[in-house]
This record gives C-alpha cells, structure tokens and sequence, in this order.
C-alpha cells in the first residue's frame, strides 16, 4: 500500500517532461503556436533521458496543428507518453486540445492567445513492482507477493494557457500550464479513499527570441545556401525548481545546427541558522545553482520534410553516471487543402 500511495503521488510533486529541441515540439512549449506555420504541420519527438542509469525516462509526443481563416487562428492536437522507471513502472498519457487566436496588432506585429484543455491517464504497472514477501533468503525474488493492487490507473483534467507576439525578426511569448486543480474522474487510491483533487505546480515557461537573415537569394522562399542566426532565451519555473537555457540555431540551409546550455536553480527554503543578539531565530534562504547540459543538435530540412538530433552531454554532478539524454524529431510541413488569405507565418527556429 505504501508503495502504490508513494508512486501515484510521485508525478504529481515531479516536474514536467523537459524536452532540448524546444522549437521542434512547438506546441509542447506553448500552445500558442498552434498555427503559426499556416497550413497543416505533422510532428512527431521522442526523448531518452539518461540511458545509462536504471529506472530513467522514456518520453514521446506527436502533434498535429493548423490554421484556419474562419475561425481566426489556429487548432491542435498533442499527444503525449511518458515511461518512468524501470520497466515503466509509472506511465503517463496525455491528450490535449488547444485553440489559438490571432490578433494582428499592426502591419509587422501579430499576437496569438491559447487555451488548452488536456486529459491524463496515470497507471502503476504492478507487474514491475517487488515486495519484501517476494524474497527467499537463498534464492532471491521467489514468490509471488501477498499484496492487493487496488486501483492501479488514475484519470484527470487539466488545463492551461499560453501568450505569443511576433515580428518578421523577433517573438516572445508566455505559457501557463496546469493552472487549474486537477479533478480526479476516475481512480481511487488503495486505501479506498477517493482523491477528488490532485495538486500539480503551475509550470511557467517564459521565451524570446529573434530570426535574422545573414545571407538570402529570395524573399518568398528559402533557398540552398541561405544563411540565418537565431538567438534564443527559455526561462522556466515549476515549484522551487527554474532553469534557465541560452541558446543559438546557425542555419545553412537545408542544415541546421544549435547549440545550448541549459542550467538550474533550485530553491531549498529558508533554513535556521541561529540567533540574534534580542534571542531572535535567524533564517537563511538556500538556493542551488548548477549546470544540467550542454545540447548540440544537428538538423536537415528540405520543403516539406524536417529531421533533427541533439545530444544533451550532462555537465552536472551526474555527468560520469547519466549517458547524456538523446532526442530525435520528426516534422512534416503539409500542403494546404485550399488557397489560404496572404497570412504571414511566424519565423522562428525549426528545431
């Protein structure tokens, strides 16, 4: 029973999946993007973080989204798995749909405002699991354990929001997610007591960044050999945790390659450390800093079709025990069914 009420809680109090390629798993990011490429977009991630340690994370998206003149911006799907532990001994699933609507403020400035709504499925796989009343001294894990699953899957809504303004050369943008408490709608826990609601730390994600041409043949289309800067910041907070990644994509079309450094701070609280001349108590707020990886990835594009890698090399304490993280991507750009209003798209990196 204490192992069912630790693991079911454990997504709960963790942190979100964090994926490298931020730009190539757009509406992950933040579903304000959904739309920004105009006409229909197919995307498909998949991340292995840690490989060389047991019991790690397995994580993998696809998405699907559009733009639509009557309707004044754009819809998408999301679709989210998550294997946690060894063996996958807690698997998350997500389905998300989002809305978002596009304002044109002026000429060269357009913002976009996103709802989404999301439904999760969190599952104990109890075949995974072993019990002390499953050891023989002599032999190890022998038996068959004496303990009762109970309810083993736990369903629940979610929802959030994201903001994005652009530029023909700069966007930034804001994300909220997990805004509102989670209802259970299904599921109790072991004990037979039902958990109405989960708490889950709003997840906030802060981003800007710019796209600049350095050497281009034509304006209506890119071209082999093109050459593109985009320097890019991504701030994002969930509880005591904020990272902080600095990064920069050098396009030599069709190849890309990016570069980032993704760090930490993490807040402890403030701890006791003595007393004032009065007998006061004095507290001291304790904070962390440290360096999680540095990430390379190497892209190719070509019309409607965009493949990338990137390789997280962990610089923090782990680094001789993780095996980095890898990351492999999928997009495909689809025609649009019918002759869409001169609406210009956003340009920001692929990846």
């Amino acid at each position: 029973m204490t192992v069912i009420l630790a693991l079911t809680g454990l997504r709960i109090q963790a942190q979100d999946a964090m994926f490298s390629q931020y730009y190539a798993n757009p509406l992950y990011l933040n579903p304000a993007f959904a739309g920004t490429n105009v006409c229909p977009r197919l995307a498909f991630h998949f991340r292995d973080q840690w490989p060389s340690m047991p019991g790690t994370f397995m994580t993998y998206t696809a998405s699907f989204d559009e733009h639509f003149d009557k309707i004044s911006g754009g819809v998408g799907v999301l679709l989210f798995g998550d294997r946690a532990g060894e063996g996958g001994i807690i698997n998350t699933y997500t389905a998300s749909a989002m809305y978002s609507f596009k304002l044109k403020v002026t000429k060269n400035f357009n913002m976009r405002f996103a709802l989404q709504a999301t439904y999760e499925n969190r599952g104990l796989n109890w075949d995974e699991l072993t019990f002390p009343d499953m050891i023989d001294p002599k032999y190890g894990f022998i038996y068959q354990t004496s303990e009762l699953p109970g309810k083993l899957n736990i369903s629940s809504f979610d929802m959030s929001a994201g903001f994005l303004g652009y530029t023909p050369h700069l966007y930034f943008g804001v994300a909220a997610h997990h805004i509102v408490p989670i209802h259970n709608v299904s599921g109790f826990l072991s004990n037979g007591l039902e958990s109405p609601y989960d708490y889950r730390p709003v997840k906030w994600t802060a981003h800007v960044g710019g796209y600049f041409d350095l050497k281009r043949k034509s304006k209506k289309e890119t071209s082999f050999g093109d050459i593109s800067i985009s320097p890019n910041f991504i701030y994002q907070h969930q509880q005591h945790f904020n990272y902080f990644s600095e990064g920069c994509y050098f396009n030599f079309y069709p190849f890309t390659v990016g570069l980032w450094l993704r760090h930490g701070l993490t807040l402890k609280g403030d701890v006791w450390s003595g007393f004032d001349s009065q007998g006061n108590p004095i507290t001291e707020r304790i904070s962390y800093h440290n360096m999680d990886a540095f990430i390379v990835m190497f892209g190719v594009e070509y019309e409607w079709f965009k493949a990338a890698y990137s390789y997280d090399a962990t610089i923090s304490k782990l680094a001789n025990y993780s095996g980095g993280s890898h990351e492999v991507s999928l997009q495909f750009l689809l025609p649009c069914p019918n002759k869409r209003k001169a609406i210009k798209d956003l340009r920001c990196p692929s990846f």
